[in-house]
């Protein structure tokens, strides 16, 4: 996307150092998610360095300097989906990624299947930077970069957690994610997050 700069962490932390780094990453804030905040400020790098997950930083030229404006972090996971919950259509297009099970509790058959996760996705409020980028364009690069990868490894299906919060669910609906399921809040989530379990919602790319 034209006047925008995708930069990956692991290489910046390379390049720069992880002092320099943090230091980079310490003007970011976010109170609309304080959980969004606390991951780039305190996990992102660690979980970069086992290669658990990857962090893009995105920038863009303000007053003449460039300013980290947000960023997104991706995973590859697996997940549960309960069949009866996602449309016909949809259906047929999960069966070609994923393994069947029956499950006698539910009384459904379960898909289980690994895809990528856009584990974070947020801006930098600070000094009204949020307004240099909106969230479908933060959005549109990350799974952009998803599909990037899926040429190489196959895939066709990009998911993520939400708060079950309707402003954001509408934002990924727009987006053209649908809902899948629910899943319980971790212990070590629910000092940062809302409610009691996060809203799952996948994509067909």
């Amino acid at each position: 996307m034209d006047g925008y700069l995708k930069v990956s962490l692991g290489e910046m932390t390379k390049q720069l150092g992880e002092d320099r780094v943090k230091s980079i990453l310490s003007s970011f804030s976010c109170e609309l998610n304080i959980d969004v905040e606390q991951f780039l400020k305190r996990t992102a790098i660690p979980l970069e360095k086992q290669g658990v997950s990857k962090t893009m930083l995105v920038f863009t030229q303000v007053s003449g300097e460039q300013a980290l404006i947000g960023y997104f972090t991706l995973a590859n996971k697996f997940i549960a989906i309960d069949k009866a919950k996602i449309s016909e259509s949809l259906r047929k297009r999960v069966n070609k990624f994923c393994n069947s099970f029956y499950d006698p509790v539910s009384n459904s058959k379960i898909a289980f299947i690994s895809a990528p996760l856009i584990g974070q996705l947020g801006k930098n409020y600070t000094d009204g930077l949020n307004k240099q980028i909106t969230g479908d364009e933060l959005l549109k690069m990350a799974c952009e970069q998803v599909a990037r990868a899926q040429e190489c490894i196959g895939g066709k299906i990009v998911y993520l957690e939400c708060e079950d919060k309707h402003k954001l669910i509408e934002f990924y609906k727009r987006n053209r994610f649908f809902q899948f399921g629910k899943r319980d809040l971790d212990a070590d989530e629910r000092d940062t997050l809302s409610g009691q379990h996060l809203i799952q919602m996948l994509r067909y790319m």
